[in-house]
């Protein structure tokens, strides 16, 4: 089987090179070019794709991949809502995921941006390094004996319930909205899940609230949570994602201006802390996307269904 692998960092490289020694029967190449649409024909020849989370797997894309004799798309993440299933299903093409690579990495990384924001980690930082040891600014307020509310309970959640505490209470997103202290999102981007973070969720928080997404940047309608961050709803943002950061995932675009940008205007405030989408960047989840993905093939090839097919 060859795949060709689309939007390759160096260490995407290294992880599936150190792993494809157990997997003889697959051939891989390298892009660094992104999978669009424009792009797709250069799978020609090829059985499979490898894509991520920021690649295009639109309709055009789907087609063009169809076009090009594609009958596997692999996604080396959990999510999924980049591609077009249905139009993959129309053509046939198979679609696999990697639903659990390391759930422990991205809770680990949503309670250290909760943290982060609720200490002011970033602003000490940097007071320190100016030589500025005063703590005006860095006012905090316990964890213990607050309420943590975890929204989606799969692997991910289940993990952020482990560090918050070893039990979890279900109750209704409403009565969530309205007790919790920390509010961490964990549920995939679906239609019923878009935009669920609004001007109504928001209004119905406390006030002081903590709200941190390492999910999926379309939970949280951007204009909304920004209106209330103005207004003073939050004590602090943590965001791993956020709406309109395909451009920036993975890219130094430090020699740019980010003009009538959404990450420049969440940088403004002083209480939000961004991270690069990097919930997942851990050597022990990256060696568990490769071995998964790499199996994944393998299983297509043989027919075999597994929980890790996607479909419409």
């Amino acid at each position: 089987m060859k795949i060709l692998f689309y939007d390759t960092q160096n260490y995407d490289r290294e992880s599936f090179d150190r792993t494809k020694e157990q997997f003889p029967e697959i051939e891989v190449e390298y892009l660094k070019t992104g999978l669009a649409a424009r792009t797709a024909s250069l799978a020609k020849g090829y059985d499979a794709v490898c894509a991520f989370v920021n690649s295009d797997v639109g309709t055009k894309t789907v087609e063009a991949l169809h076009e090009a004799g594609v009958k596997l798309i692999l996604m080396r993440c959990a999510g999924f809502n980049n591609v077009d299933l249905k139009t993959a299903a129309k053509y046939g093409i198979d679609v696999r995921r990697v639903p659990g690579y390391s759930p422990e990495a991205v809770a680990e990384h949503a309670m250290t941006l909760a943290m982060t924001v609720n200490r002011h980690m970033h602003k000490a930082y940097t007071k320190v390094r100016e030589n500025d040891f005063s703590l005006g600014g860095l006012m905090g307020f316990n964890f213990y004996q607050k309420t943590a509310g975890i929204v989606g309970t799969g692997k991910i959640g289940a993990a952020m319930a482990r560090i918050c505490r070893d039990f979890v209470t279900y109750v209704e997103l409403d009565e969530l909205l309205a007790t919790s202290d920390l509010i961490s999102l964990h549920c995939p981007l679906m239609d019923s899940t878009y935009h669920m973070i609004n001007r109504e969720s928001i209004k119905k928080m406390k006030d002081g609230v903590i709200l941190v997404n390492t999910s999926r940047g379309g939970l949280v309608k951007t204009d909304d949570l920004i209106e209330g961050i103005r207004a003073r709803k939050f004590f602090g943002v943590g965001l791993d994602v956020y709406e309109e950061e395909t451009p920036n995932v993975f890219e130094d675009r430090s020699d740019e201006i980010l003009e009538h940008s959404t990450t420049a205007r969440l940088l403004s405030f002083p209480n939000v802390m961004i991270t690069s989408h990097q919930g997942f960047f851990t050597e022990e989840a990256l060696r568990a996307i490769a071995e998964t993905t790499l199996q994944n093939a393998l299983d297509f090839e043989a027919g075999k269904e597994t929980p890790n097919i996607v479909r419409a």
